[in-house]
């Protein structure tokens, strides 16, 4: 059904059930009268809105290159946009999909940090997720922690940074996280959310005990390993693909109190990555002698002819009260004098620089001592190989860490720089070709051009994946490690968008040419056969169809990802 019609089919059932706020109602078509039928019968009429407002919000993203972002349109903007008060409401939105011959798109909306459009439900229905707290009596009804049993339930809709405080004062904390809180429970699961603690926890996907899911036929389900565990592992990673969560129960663990927060300065990309694989070697064969183990984050930023050397990404946060002796006593970890020595050797080292970037959590009911950390300092100032004289660190609030991406947003915003385009690449990586990447890109391709946005660059154990959920990573070539890279560049300026998405074709060619077997994360693709041969591959492919008949076989869930747009045979 094209967009227009639909369109009209909404709008005059809006003008029949929804108040004086609804726009003018148009004629409906004849072909649109049943979808008319469908949703006025079930009752959620009310909770739908088909006023430009609303779908614009709807189908736009925090990328802003697809419906409503820059140049031609890649995806057509969503018809209508349903709030719901209740998860019923949405099983009800989608059995009614379901029973049409030509079933509408659907799918839930988070914080719509998508990059290109995959949360938008093109011609079809956005479901506004963020409307289950809102309209429920608020989100507190939606987010319970369970201090004996150790867990917390939270609404699909929740934020991350809502679920941090929340356990946070029972003394407890989720253990797996992504860097930026502002972003929902059900968004991150259905994607895999990792970060620096995901060498030791693994990423959120493995650390979800229960889900309540809503599949594609309008089925709520509640799953877990234990029951229906084919679900539970398709839904965690699985894009959106399978069923829409709708709470999430997440294991907590006694919480630090503070962070040590430090950075060691490198001039090789082979001297960085070989001290983050030995920070990041636990439970593994082989062991990592004295420093395996010493942090419980672990990251890494490339910067690359970049001026200043502190990102939106990574704001400092105030000083502690009482820093420790290797904590810097300013705001800030590099003062001006730092700063220009810092600038001096990216200069000798050709204009890029590595910095491995981690934590060290303790106080609290189960954390080391300040004096401890001391001494894990001591010994990683001793054994990492990195340039003598450059290391920053400074003590802050385990929640204030675990934030800090957020302090970075607010200062973007005041200066209008956070709602422009985000023309994002992340890539897993095999280890065999990281160093190779690094020379022909940080190097290469993007030398050449000023950075506009923070470069990551970090290891993963493969052990900590579960390979029966959806989630896509680096094909098993026998390493045990695997790299994550994030490409996070913001275009604030007139042809920077085609200017960039250019850089990262010729960034994907460069890894065709070289043979680096990498794979996107958070990842768009054109075709489904573009998606079949450069993502799931044959190995994975057969396995996510089937799953996907099982669950939506009529394709209604997340078409804007480009996966499935028509219902399987």
């Amino acid at each position: 059904m094209k967009q227009e019609q639909v369109r009209m089919a909404v709008l005059l059932m809006l003008n029949c059930f929804v108040k004086a706020t609804a726009p003018p109602p148009w004629p409906p078509s004849a072909s649109s009268a049943s979808f008319l039928d469908d949703l006025g019968d079930l009752g959620i009429a009310p909770l739908i809105r088909a006023d430009e407002a609303a779908t614009a919000r709807a189908s736009a993203d925090f990328g802003n290159l697809s419906v409503a972002g820059v140049g031609a349109p890649r995806l057509a903007a969503a018809a209508a946009v349903l709030y719901p008060s209740r998860p019923a409401d949405i099983a009800a939105l989608l059995r009614a999909s379901c029973a049409r011959p030509a079933p509408f798109a659907v799918s839930a909306r988070g914080c719509g940090h998508s990059v290109r459009g995959q949360a938008s439900a093109p011609d079809g229905v956005v479901v506004d997720m963020a409307s289950l707290g809102r309209l429920q009596g608020g989100g507190a009804r939606r987010l319970a922690v369970s201090v004996e049993g150790r867990y917390v339930d939270a609404g699909g809709e929740q934020l991350w940074v809502d679920v941090l405080r929340a356990s946070m004062a029972h003394g407890l904390t989720p253990v797996s996280w992504t860097d930026y809180l502002h972003l929902t429970v059900g968004g991150t699961l259905s994607n895999a959310g990792i970060s620096g603690q995901a060498f030791r926890h693994g990423p959120q996907i493995s650390n979800v005990l229960e889900l309540d899911v809503i599949t594609g036929v309008g089925e709520m389900v509640t799953c877990s390993k234990e029951k229906a565990p084919d679900l539970f592992d398709a839904v965690l990673g699985g894009l959106g693909q399978f069923g829409v969560i709708t709470r999430a129960r997440i294991p907590l663990a006694p919480a630090p109190a503070r962070a040590r927060w430090v950075r060691f300065v490198y001039t090789t990309a082979a001297a960085m990555t070989a001290d983050q694989e030995r920070l990041i070697a636990v439970d593994r064969a082989g062991g990592a002698g004295a420093v395996g183990g010493l942090m419980d984050y672990v990251e890494g930023s490339v910067h690359l002819n970049q001026g200043l050397v502190e990102t939106w990404r990574t704001q400092p946060q105030p000083p502690s009260p009482s820093p420790s002796p290797s904590s810097s006593s300013s705001s800030s970890f590099f003062s001006d004098a730092d700063e220009a020595r810092v600038a001096a050797l990216a200069k000798e080292a050709g204009g890029v620089l590595y910095f491995l970037e981690g934590a060290i959590y303790f106080g609290g009911a189960a954390g080391p001592s300040a004096a401890d950390v001391d001494k894990r300092m001591d010994v990683l100032r001793r054994e990492l190989r990195h340039e003598r004289g450059f290391v920053f660190a400074q003590d802050v609030a385990y929640a204030g860490f675990l934030d800090r991406v957020h302090d970075g947003e607010l200062k973007l915003r005041a200066a209008g720089l956070w709602d422009v385009p985000h023309p994002w690449l992340n890539l897993f990586l095999p280890r065999s070709g990281v160093l190779a990447f690094a020379d022909g890109v940080f190097h290469g391709i993007l030398s050449r051009t000023p950075a506009m946005g923070p470069v990551l660059i970090y290891p993963m154990n493969r052990n900590k994946w579960d390979s029966n959920m959806s989630a896509v990573i680096t094909d098993d070539d026998g390493d045990e490690v695997f790299y994550t890279v994030g490409i996070l560049r913001s275009a604030a300026a007139a042809g920077d968008v085609g200017r960039l998405e250019e850089q990262n074709d010729e960034i994907l060619g460069f890894c065709e040419v070289a043979g680096i077997a990498y794979k996107q994360y958070l990842p768009y693709y054109g075709s489904q056969a573009e998606w079949q041969k450069r993502h799931f591959g044959a190995k994975l492919w057969p396995r996510f169809v089937q799953r996907k008949s099982k669950y939506d076989p009529k394709a209604i869930l997340s078409r804007g990802q480009g996966i499935f747009t028509s219902p399987l045979a």
